[in-house]
């Protein structure tokens, strides 16, 4: 195998070919790469239920930034997301951020993308000791949880026990909105 799975070596995200996502991380696992696709379910209006990448077009893989020929030449990838000189690495806690979220049972959905802004860290309950923002929506409250790299977010469903004085401590003072005009809530 071209790579052994190394959780030493630092997350990276691949732009791939739309709706190939789980087809690229496939081929990635056998080739030996850690890869990641967090997915979310969707339902049609007629009741139909698909698997979708929370992250369209974007397979979360760890590699050698050095040896990149055998991850970009993997079918389907265009190409892996850098700054201009070489690979970006997405920082770790996002990524566990996002498989804990994931973990907990909950419902994630896309969302819009938001700057960093109010930040919350959740100190109690199935989301404990992540960090994300935390919006309003008509009665309900997400937290949101984003990969700055790609300028994408996840958001899922809060309930009230999540929201006490105990579960949430503000990190940063600063506001932010949401694109859709929705304010920032701030848990006191």
């Amino acid at each position: 195998m071209l790579g052994e799975d190394r959780p030493d070596w630092p997350w990276y995200a691949l732009y791939v070919k739309s709706r190939h996502e789980k087809q690229v991380a496939s081929i990635l696992s056998g080739k030996g790469y850690e890869s990641f696709v967090p997915t979310y379910r969707s339902k049609t209006k007629s009741g139909k239920v698909f698997e979708l990448p929370l992250f369209a077009g974007y397979v979360f893989s760890r590699f050698d930034r050095v040896i990149t020929l055998p991850v970009i030449s993997t079918s389907g990838v265009f190409s892996i997301v850098s700054n201009g000189g070489g690979p970006e690495r997405i920082p770790e806690m996002e990524i566990d951020g996002i498989k804990k979220m994931l973990l907990t049972g909950m419902s994630p959905f896309p969302c819009p993308y938001l700057a960093p802004g109010q930040s919350v860290y959740i100190a109690e309950g199935p989301l404990k000791g992540l960090t994300g923002v935390v919006v309003t929506g008509s009665s309900d409250r997400w937290l949101v949880l984003s990969v700055h790299l790609l300028h994408r977010s996840v958001a899922v469903k809060l309930d009230r026990a999540s929201l006490s004085h105990k579960a949430i401590s503000t990190s940063q003072s600063r506001s932010a909105a949401l694109p859709d005009g929705f304010p920032l809530f701030v848990a006191r």
